[in-house]
């Protein structure tokens, strides 16, 4: 496996993105694809209003792009770079030619979108099934680790954490603060403390 992800590694172009900058645009023709290396991308989508509805997060170790370079001609969505950020970029044409060649990098990539199809639609479940709140704590309970009670150090501002979850700031802040009135977490700045895991896990199966 060390070997293949190697090879893969291989076939990228070192790229460097500073703060805010878009590695790319919607409607912008899908080249290529990338692999992030150092940093971190969020990817979002935009309504005709402007609102932002943010998809995913992308740390180091992720791929994106590969889905909509392999099945499309344009991106659907905007990527940026939320810090400085490294990435492997992988020009299409190129990749594909290796690709007929090498029947286990085809493979690396068959598993890899079919393991996003699960996630994506594990999301579109959550967004289209469960209730804001909900939605609220599920993203809370995946960043914490006890079972009595975990402090959670918000890594994003919480108008991106609205964005997570598909939602606006206003409706995210009023959650909390009638979670925080009902004695489930309390919220300082940043950081917001679960005060009973167990409790907040019941919330899901309301």
């Amino acid at each position: 496996m060390e070997n293949l992800e190697k090879k893969i590694a291989a076939l990228g172009k070192p790229k460097k993105y500073g703060k805010t900058a878009f590695l790319f645009q919607a409607q912008q023709d899908a080249l290529g694809f990338y692999y992030v290396l150092k940093g971190e991308v969020r990817v979002f989508k935009m309504d005709e209003s402007g609102r932002e509805v943010e998809v995913v997060r992308l740390e180091p170790g992720d791929f994106f792009g590969e889905a909509i370079a392999f099945a499309s001609t344009r991106f659907s969505a905007f990527a940026q770079a939320t810090r400085e950020t490294e990435v492997l970029y992988f020009e299409k044409k190129n990749f594909f030619e290796k690709l007929e060649k090498d029947t286990a990098i085809a493979k690396f990539f068959l598993i890899l979108l079919a393991k996003k199809c699960l996630v994506l639609n594990e999301r579109i479940e959550s967004l289209g099934l469960r209730t804001v709140r909900q939605r609220l704590v599920q993203y809370l309970l995946s960043q914490c680790q006890g079972e009595k009670g975990c402090l959670i150090e918000l890594k994003i501002k919480k108008s991106e954490l609205a964005q997570l979850l598909g939602t606006i700031s206003e409706t995210l802040s009023r959650n909390l603060r009638k979670m925080q009135e009902e004695g489930l977490v309390e919220v300082t700045g940043k950081r917001i403390r679960v005060k009973d895991c167990l409790k907040m896990r019941a919330e899901l199966s309301r």
